[in-house]
């Protein structure tokens, strides 16, 4: 198994996209040009960047919605 990384923009794929493939699937791919190879370091990082994103994007709005709602509270008590 390798690890490949797009290195030029194709139809269907966004550029610095990691993925990891069988050797002969991989020098192919990489001989065409649009494919460079990567340490698989670096595909363990970009793998994992994406769950992290989508979790820690979910927090953020859980407790955007949760400060608002306190924030509303406060002031109609401060208005009176």
């Amino acid at each position: 198994m390798k690890c490949i990384k797009l290195i030029r923009q194709s139809k269907g794929r966004e550029l610095g996209e990691i993925m990891r493939t069988s050797d002969s699937d991989a020098e192919l791919r990489v001989k065409g040009g649009n494919w460079g190879y990567a340490p698989k370091s670096e595909w363990k990082d970009y793998k994992g960047k994406s769950k992290k994103t989508e979790q820690v994007t979910e927090e953020v709005t859980d407790q955007s919605v949760g400060q608002v709602k306190a924030r509303r509270g406060k002031r109609s008590v401060n208005d009176k």
